[in-house]
């Protein structure tokens, strides 16, 4: 079966961008004819199963239960979107104030999630040193969402976070999953990229989501 460049961006849940840079850069799998790009849907499986991304045909789409799928870090991150100058002068506020941009999620459920993201934090600090943060509920959230997303968060201000290394927390990395599977699977992923200097290095710098989203992207891939 052949697949144009928009339905393989479908099927990869990604933007048709990224599909064109991946040409670009030889990173995926393409012939062409007549000068139209042409993917095989047979091949591209098998790509991004080794590469742990989800493919899933559009017409075809099923709702599963994502810990029965490949996910993948920039996924995540892309359904969960970057925000800046979130502010708070202690852990509480902000997570409250983190938690306002989590639009799939209405008043309740995230009043509800912030009381679950504090209890995990007075069992031990999220913050995993070097300025960074990854909040997360205790129990994953099934009853809530179906997908896993990450939202990215730079702080205004650096915030004391009872880190492990004591440094100040200048980004958080809330981190939403299903299941256990799923959360273990992108608290590896995650935890890959920052311990990568370069990238901690990067992060300070509060680039913008295109060019964090390239850049988790390329780490993954490499990975």
């Amino acid at each position: 079966m052949k697949l144009t460049i928009d339905e393989v961006a479908q099927c990869l849940d990604v933007p048709l961008s990224t599909v064109e840079r991946w040409i670009r850069q030889g990173r995926i799998p393409v012939g062409k004819s007549g000068g139209e790009c042409i993917f095989q849907k047979p091949i591209l499986e098998v790509w991004a199963k080794k590469h742990n991304i989800s493919f899933t045909l559009s017409d075809k789409k099923v709702k599963k239960h994502s810990q029965d799928k490949p996910v993948n870090l920039f996924n995540a991150m892309a359904f969960g979107g970057v925000y800046y100058g979130i502010e708070g002068d202690s852990v509480s506020e902000v997570l409250e104030s983190a938690l306002k941009n989590i639009a799939f999620l209405d008043q309740d459920e995230k009043e509800t999630l912030w009381v679950k993201l504090l209890e995990r934090e007075e069992m031990a600090s999220t913050g995993i040193g070097r300025g960074i943060a990854i909040p997360h509920p205790r129990i994953p959230l099934d009853e809530s969402m179906e997908e896993p997303v990450i939202i990215t968060c730079f702080l205004k201000n650096p915030l004391d976070y009872r880190a492990v290394d004591g440094f100040p927390v200048f980004v958080l990395f809330i981190l939403l999953s299903p299941s256990i599977k799923t959360h273990l699977h992108l608290l590896s992923r995650l935890a890959f990229c920052v311990r990568d200097a370069s990238f901690v290095e990067f992060l300070k710098r509060v680039p913008d989501q295109e060019k964090l989203l390239e850049k988790v992207e390329n780490l993954e891939y490499a990975s």
